[in-house]
């Protein structure tokens, strides 16, 4: 399928799930990272035509990594009348929950509690305003290796480029004149003090964990393997306990 076609089909496709609702959603709220996925998720939602809010929410944010997130707000209002670009600056809320919890010191601990303390903002706009969380998750972080971390992608309400990956979110980018700062930087959720990258973190590069994906015989599938088992939990429905009827 063209580029030019699979845009217009997730513009569509969020389109219909809105109006399939029993109380049809009308805004979108998408957090915007400076990355390459939530500018792609961001700004097929502007092309809508409903009214986005595309949140930058800094948490100790790396300077550079906010700027991008600004450039990219700055490039949508200019492009969309129908988008809001609030800036949510969460430094205060995340420093008292650290501090509350300094005998719970886990630094892995406190990089997911980023990324949730920036998904309970998103819902927080959403029920002000009748409106969906819209994930920025692409099919190598939600289904290859359940790489949960990035702006809200804890909780969405529907996940438009799930089914893409990484080379196929690059080219949309593109296809969408989105800032070439946004598609040439290092991929990061930007969730710890220190701005590794998503590749330091996983140990795979998105081009290798995509080659493993589509051939078994890659030199880089036995890691791959390996990280999807540990993540296996994150992609399967929540385990229930169900009781047996004579209990």
């Amino acid at each position: 399928m063209k580029v030019s076609r699979k845009i217009e089909y997730i513009k569509k496709w969020i389109l219909k799930y809105c109006k399939s609702m029993d109380r049809p959603a009308t805004s979108l709220i998408v957090g915007v990272s400076g990355g390459v996925d939530s500018a792609v998720v961001s700004s097929i939602c502007g092309m809508t035509g409903k009214k986005t809010f595309a949140v930058s929410m800094p948490i100790k944010q790396n300077k550079t990594q906010h700027n991008l997130s600004l450039i990219h707000q700055k490039w949508l209002k200019k492009k969309f009348k129908n988008v809001l670009t609030p800036v949510v600056n969460l430094d205060d809320i995340f420093n008292n929950f650290k501090k509350s919890l300094k005998k719970y010191n886990s630094i892995h601990g406190f990089a997911n509690s980023r990324s949730r303390l920036r998904m309970t903002t998103l819902y927080q706009i959403a029920q002000s305003n009748n409106g969906l969380v819209v994930g920025t998750g692409n099919k190598i972080e939600d289904f290859g290796i359940g790489f949960f971390t990035k702006y809200g992608d804890g909780g969405v309400d529907i996940a438009p480029i799930a089914d893409c990956t990484k080379s196929e979110v690059w080219e949309i980018a593109q296809e969408l004149k989105i800032s070439e700062k946004i598609i040439k930087a290092i991929p990061t959720d930007g969730l710890w003090d220190d701005g590794r990258s998503d590749e330091n973190q996983i140990g795979l590069s998105y081009f290798e964990i995509e080659e493993a994906m589509k051939n078994k015989k890659s030199k880089f599938y036995k890691k791959y393997h390996n990280i999807r088992n540990m993540n296996l939990h994150k992609m399967k429905p929540i385990p229930v306990c169900k009781m047996k009827k004579k209990c």
